[in-house]
């Protein structure tokens, strides 16, 4: 084994909320505890990106930009670290390069350290620009491989990318497996194979749905592997990430010992274990390990929300339906990673093809788009008669997506006018026009009735909607991805 200490990445105030809680923890719930987190030692904490973003504005009314700034004077000697999702940024579509590079700038300028850049395709094109940005403003690019299992993943197709993704800059690389897939010895071979490949230090991530994760660290970590996600007991497993406490204490006293302190790690877990009781509706009610994601492959984040999603449409009693479908829609659709955007792009379209009780008789718009080749190249060929009756006799673009997309920042800033403060704010409504503006129209609303107050809102709670017209479905279903 390896001779030295095994470095711990905290999920806990970003990727175990979004996959237990539907991303709902407010920044109210961090920062008392924040002082605590930032005396453990960790290599990092992810605490912004993914679904955050998206979920601040929406369902919170918070500014995500505010939520860093906050945490970070709580604890000024932890990295923060995020999860960009390359040219889709913290969106579900590519935006223009103006937009990525300010973006990161920005997050830089309020206290991201470390940004672990992702493809959902593993169209490394989709990567390149942010990777390029954010070693430019000093920050450390940590370069995501999505795993994946299908008939066009193996273990040497990810050593071909992590090479490319070495040569393009990355600090570090990611196993990225979102849907807990990865199995022990395979996370083994895989880390040496990386080891042996390329220079750069290697993070393992992964979810604990299928219940091989915590064993798949610890192989992970015979094999060198110098990173690993993990999140504090309380807000663990299920379909989030194993325990840090459990992490810790099995290689106690061995060559890789973390060296955190098991009663400080105790005292974060109660108190996340006091504040996950607030949050107990947006649970998705799975009670334990599911070996059939080993099958339908959907990531940790989206089986809560996919839960949630099908209960605001009276459905909740097609879930099995829908799981047994996701796997034949992604196979038709060229076996693309399940991770955000493709996740909500696969699981959309089985969701429809159940509750219509007609396969692809709604294709939404993203679904289109994503065969035109607008989020990237597939794996694989998608198939013939889906491609037929989504976009009939056109072809799909072979170029960089990014590459057709004007600038943007000037126009968002345009339309927006002076509702928007900042730059942030400018970003904010890019990134979401209509949920930003109406985020900082309240906000407007909220100071002109109180000057010296902040903005005041209630808090979560579930919104249930009545069975809706076939003809409403596609649009509120595809509201999946606003909860991912």
């Amino acid at each position: 084994m390896i001779d030295k200490p095994l470095l711990i990445t905290e999920t806990v105030l970003r990727d175990a909320h979004q996959s237990l809680l539907a991303t709902r923890m407010r920044t109210e719930d961090m920062l008392p505890i924040a002082e605590k987190l930032d005396q453990v030692g960790y290599w990092s904490v992810e605490m912004w990106g993914g679904a955050t973003f998206d979920s601040c504005l929406r369902f919170l009314d918070e500014d995500p930009w505010e939520r860093i700034r906050s945490l970070k004077r709580r604890m000024p000697h932890t990295p923060f670290q995020m999860l960009l999702r390359g040219q889709n940024i913290v969106g579900y579509h590519h935006y223009p390069d103006d937009i990525v590079e300010r973006f990161i700038v920005k997050a830089r300028e309020n206290g991201i350290d470390v940004f672990r850049i992702f493809d959902a395709l593993n169209d490394t094109r989709n990567m390149a620009w942010a990777m390029q940005v954010a070693r430019r403003v000093g920050a450390h690019v940590q370069a995501s491989i999505c795993y994946t299992i299908s008939p066009v993943h193996d273990i040497p197709s990810y050593v071909k990318m992590a090479r490319e993704l070495e040569e393009l800059g990355a600090d570090s690389l990611c196993i990225k497996d979102m849907a807990g897939l990865i199995a022990p010895y395979v996370a083994y071979e895989l880390v040496r194979r990386l080891k042996e490949a390329t220079d750069l230090p290697i993070h393992l991530h992964s979810h604990s749905t299928s219940g091989m994760a915590t064993a798949a660290l610890i192989k992970a970590a015979e094999a060198g592997v110098d990173m690993v996600d993990t999140a504090i007991s309380s807000l663990s497993e299920l379909t989030s990430h194993p325990p840090t406490e459990s992490i810790v204490s099995s290689l106690q006293d061995t060559p890789r010992d973390t060296g955190l302190d098991l009663n400080r790690l105790a005292e974060i877990a109660a108190y996340f274990a006091e504040v996950r009781k607030r949050y107990k509706t947006f649970e998705s009610g799975l009670l334990g390990v599911d070996v059939r994601v080993l099958q339908y492959q959907i990531p940790g984040g989206m089986l809560s929300n996919l839960v949630s999603q099908l209960r605001e449409q009276n459905a909740e009693d097609r879930y099995e339906d829908v799981l047994a479908e996701v796997p034949r829609v992604r196979a038709e659709l060229g076996y693309p990673p399940l991770v955000t955007p493709s996740s909500q792009l696969v699981g959309t379209q089985a969701t429809l093809n159940i509750l219509l009780s007609e396969r692809y008789k709604i294709i939404p718009h993203e679904v289109k788009d994503y065969i035109k080749g607008f989020y990237g190249r597939p794996p694989a060929p998608i198939a013939s008669e889906v491609k037929r009756l989504a976009i009939g006799d056109e072809e799909p673009i072979d170029c960089r997506p990014a590459d057709l997309i004007p600038p943007g920042y000037e126009k968002a800033a345009a339309e927006i006018g002076d509702l928007a403060r900042s730059e942030e704010d400018v970003l904010s409504y890019a990134l979401y026009p209509q949920v930003a503006r109406d985020f900082l129209q309240r906000r407007r609303e909220a100071e002109i009735q109180s000057p010296n107050s902040k903005l005041q809102t209630s808090k979560p709670k579930v919104q249930r909607s009545r069975t809706p017209s076939p003809w409403k479905i596609a649009g509120r279903v595809f509201a999946l991805d606003r909860r991912l």
